[in-house]
């Protein structure tokens, strides 16, 4: 049975840092998954944040560039977003999504886009407060 696992959400103030961490059991090797991170803020849709292409390719929506880094660590399996000069309309629910394919979607709803992809996080929530 293949375990998504994710951690680092918290409360903090504006400009404060966090960083999400996803750690994936699978057999496959991982750097046989194209990875990326959605939040979900009011509502039911999901918002791509970032993602990493299996060659290692990144991509970043608009209001998180230059404040947000992904990264992963094959040995440990895991995926992480570095989260820097956190504003209050960061606050939402984190969840990390992983496919042997592509992570492309923008944004759809969060219960569509688990069943779209491979492996799907059980969320993180992060608030920051101003």
């Amino acid at each position: 049975e293949v375990h998504v696992v994710e951690s680092g959400g918290g409360s903090v103030q504006t400009g404060g840092s966090l960083r999400l961490s996803c750690t994936i059991s699978s057999e496959l090797g991982f750097d046989e998954y194209a990875m990326g991170w959605y939040r979900q803020g009011p509502g039911n849709d999901c918002e791509l944040v970032s993602t990493i292409s299996r060659a290692g390719d990144t991509h970043y929506t608009d209001s998180v560039k230059g404040r947000f880094t992904i990264s992963q660590d094959y040995a440990k399996k895991s995926l992480y977003l570095q989260m820097n000069n956190l504003k209050p309309e960061d606050t939402a629910v984190y969840y990390c999504a992983a496919d042997t394919v592509a992570v492309t979607f923008s944004r759809l709803p969060c219960h569509v886009l688990k069943k779209e992809y491979t492996y799907w996080g059980q969320g993180t929530q992060v608030t920051v407060s101003s």
